[in-house]
């Protein structure tokens, strides 16, 4: 029997589930281990090591060059926040870039 409690669908079982438990599962895993998810411009998770491309020009400040678009950045380091990744690039030291400008190789 259903209740007339809101459902929403859980993408990753597939099923429709009472709201309040998909929010206890979709949050369960990160809340335990108390890691920040990181996504790309296209939702492929991010993690330490893995090699992006940018999906636009971006103006470095204070460095004085553009990055092109499609420029192949590698092995970079997440922080701890869920938009931000730190990374190297030639003749720019202390790299930071949006999550969202970037595609997983």
């Amino acid at each position: 029997m259903m209740s007339d409690g809101e459902y929403v669908y859980d993408e990753a079982t597939g099923e429709w589930v009472e709201a309040g438990a998909a929010t206890d599962a979709a949050s369960g895993a990160a809340a335990d281990d108390g890691a920040v998810v990181v996504r790309d411009s296209v939702g492929n998770v991010l993690a330490d090591g893995d090699q992006v491309t940018l999906i636009k020009d971006l103006t470095v400040k204070g460095a004085g060059q553009t990055l092109k678009r499609g420029t192949l950045i590698k092995s970079i380091r997440l922080t701890g926040d869920a938009q931000e990744i730190d990374c190297r690039y030639e003749g720019i030291k202390g790299l930071v870039l949006r999550a969202e400008f970037v595609r997983k190789r």
